[in-house]
């Protein structure tokens, strides 16, 4: 399976995963800086700037590491502060992550605090 655009992946998903990827698409993009982008890599969402900054991965898209719900992974969580200890460490020791099962349990102000400071990570990144 090679999926190119956003149209090819929504037309896989399960209704309730594709509102999860909606839902998490619309908060990353509205928090992220305009040199962000997005791009489908590894067949799903993936967010960038100077590098990785986050990515999200549905269950239905093969060899993402989740049997249910969909991932939001931080591409460089192991060096996000997380005071909160929202992201769960898995056995990635460099990708965190929280897994939505349903769209009601996504809370923005958490995700959008991480984001923000991924996004001040990212900018440390920069070629000199």
């Amino acid at each position: 399976m090679k999926i190119k655009n956003l149209v090819d992946l929504f037309s896989i998903l399960p209704e309730n995963e594709r509102i999860i990827v909606d839902v998490l698409r619309q908060i990353i993009i509205e928090t992220l800086p305009k040199y962000c982008s997005e791009k489908i890599s590894y067949n799903v969402p993936f967010f960038y700037g100077n590098k990785g900054i986050c990515i999200i991965w549905p269950s239905t898209v093969p060899r993402g590491g989740i049997r249910k719900g969909v991932l939001l992974g931080f591409w460089y969580g192991n060096k996000l502060n997380d005071v909160d200890r929202f992201l769960e460490r898995g056995t990635n020791k460099q990708i965190f992550y929280k897994i939505y099962h349903a769209p009601e349990e996504i809370d923005e102000k958490p995700i959008k605090k991480l984001l923000k400071e991924a996004v001040k990570l990212d900018g440390s990144f920069r070629q000199r």
